[in-house]
């Protein structure tokens, strides 16, 4: 699988990214390249938090040549069921959430000399990486993995080259939900591609395999690689 390939490339080190928000401190986990990286994109997380699994992807794409920053939206905490982790993920309040990423942005800026940052994010991940291209300065490209869509009123601001990735069998983020989008997209003529994949919600994460996809989450790696490679 992609992240036992990856795993296997050991050229780079990680730490810790500490910083200040609107409602209170958090940090960032950072994975960086030993090869002077001058290309950064912010990985969010799923709704379980900061998992693990939302580092290995760090690594991933630290190994590709890329700093990789997974700001904790969630200040510390992770949810141990679906249960936990929807609760998490409601009280998390939008404002703040994206007000994290930008600080987030701000800090890694300074200490890493960073200017133009790719955002890409799944599930709870994918609805702020998409919101906060529409939203943040700094951003010069995002891939947003079955996310749910900002009102239309936050869409339309999109300028940014973007693309946005859905499973054809996901009940959350429906084939309703994605037809709008693309009509809001062709109705401003926004920068956004919109690709489906025939899987289920979550199929990139390689730690459920209820729903991982191989081919699928490999075809989309490649694809969201040679995109942040391209506009980075």
């Amino acid at each position: 699988m992609i992240y036992q390939v990856c795993r296997a490339i050991q050229d780079m080190k990680t730490e810790i990214l500490n910083f200040d928000a609107q409602n209170g401190a958090t940090t960032a986990y950072v994975a960086i390249p030993d090869n002077n990286a001058t290309r950064a994109v912010l990985v969010i997380q799923e709704y379980w938090g900061l998992k693990d699994h939302i580092k290995d992807i760090c690594g991933r794409y630290a190994n590709e040549g890329f700093i990789a920053i997974a700001p904790d939206l969630y200040r510390g905490k992770i949810a141990n069921s679906s249960a936990e982790a929807s609760q998490m993920m409601q009280e998390l309040e939008t404002d703040d959430g994206i007000d994290i990423i930008k600080n987030a942005i701000d800090a890694a800026r300074d200490k890493y000399g960073v200017s133009h940052f790719g955002i890409t994010g799944y599930c709870m991940g994918g609805t702020y990486a998409l919101r906060s291209a529409c939203l943040l300065e700094g951003i010069s490209a995002a891939a947003a993995f079955y996310g749910d869509i900002p009102e239309e009123g936050v869409l339309k601001e999109l300028t940014v080259p973007t693309i946005f990735i859905s499973a054809t069998k996901d009940k959350w983020i429906n084939a309703e939900k994605v037809a709008k989008l693309e009509d809001t997209v062709e109705r401003y003529e926004l920068p956004l591609q919109s690709v489906r994949y025939e899987a289920d919600h979550a199929f990139f994460n390689d730690t459920r395999p209820e729903v991982y996809n191989e081919t699928a989450a490999r075809d989309a790696w490649a694809l969201v690689i040679g995109f942040f490679s391209d506009k980075l």
